[in-house]
């Protein structure tokens, strides 16, 4: 691969930014939140000592400051592993190509990444309003097909594989796991877990409206395979952090267990308790 990159393979907006995100590189921390809703945005930023940058771009909101003196970005990614496809690869560019010149930069930059989010629960043991930390991940979104180098094994994945009985689905799965470095600060979560990342809402994740999903147990059997809970962006946040070189730890707040049909009596406390309790361990 050439080192200068061509106009259509990088594409920047007339400031210099890069083109979804609409940031330059002065614009982030080297430790950035991710969310999902632009909406979680300033609710967590709100906590900041000060917030230096807000920026937006479609779904795509920044807003950088100090924590506790050290400074923390922290950023919307939207719903999907296609929109954290761009936003692994443009946060990747900020740090590790020189935007001007097009060329990839001789040293490596590595960025620390916290997904803060919601997810639901397969396993009927786990409660609500609880802490789940990420610790392997199976993407069933087959995102990481489309990228040559991309490869991962380990015992968790290789027990998923041989167990898993959908065959229709079983070619686009990939795999990963948390940065462990980043894992300890989060080491007193109530639940650390193994969780599946979805391509869509409804039948991906069992439910049916007028449409029928693959299987009425799906669900239950991902439970058996090791599976505690599932999302939709995990996956590709972790796969693409080990393939560019950052570390990676998801903390989600169980808001739903669906084999139980329960759900958060006031999500929204949940969602103020997952931040304050992150952002408490994020910086010390």
């Amino acid at each position: 691969m050439l080192n200068k990159l061509a106009a259509s393979e990088l594409v920047l907006n007339d400031d210099g930014s890069v083109y979804h995100l609409n940031l330059l590189p002065k614009d982030i921390a080297d430790k950035i939140i991710l969310v999902g809703d632009p909406d979680r945005v300033p609710k967590v930023s709100k906590y900041f000592d000060k917030v230096e940058i807000k920026k937006n771009k479609r779904e795509f909101y920044t807003h950088t400051g100090t924590l506790r003196g050290e400074r923390i970005s922290v950023m919307s990614t939207g719903i999907g592993t296609e929109n954290i496809d761009i936003v692994m690869n443009e946060l990747d560019a900020l740090v590790n190509i020189d935007l001007k010149n097009k060329e990839f930069k001789s040293s490596h930059h590595s960025l620390s990444l916290f997904r803060m989010g919601t997810c639901g629960s397969v396993n009927p043991d786990i409660k609500v309003d609880n802490m789940l930390v990420t610790q392997n991940v199976v993407g069933l979104d087959g995102l990481m097909n489309f990228y040559q180098d991309y490869q991962f094994e380990n015992d968790f994945s290789k027990k998923f594989l041989d167990q898993f009985p959908y065959e229709k689905v079983k070619s686009m799965l990939y795999f990963s796991e948390w940065s462990e470095e980043l894992s300890s600060l989060y080491s007193d979560a109530a639940y650390h877990g193994n969780t599946a990342t979805f391509p869509g809402f409804y039948a991906p994740q069992g439910r049916q409206l007028r449409l029928k999903a693959l299987d009425d147990k799906f669900l239950e059997t991902l439970n058996e395979l090791g599976i505690t809970n599932f999302e939709m962006e995990t996956s590709a946040i972790y796969a693409f952090s080990k393939l560019l070189g950052h570390k990676a730890i998801t903390v989600n707040n169980v808001i739903a267990n669906r084999r139980r049909g329960e759900f958060s009596a006031d999500h929204h406390a949940s969602e103020k308790n997952l931040i304050e309790w992150v952002l408490d361990r994020i910086i010390k």
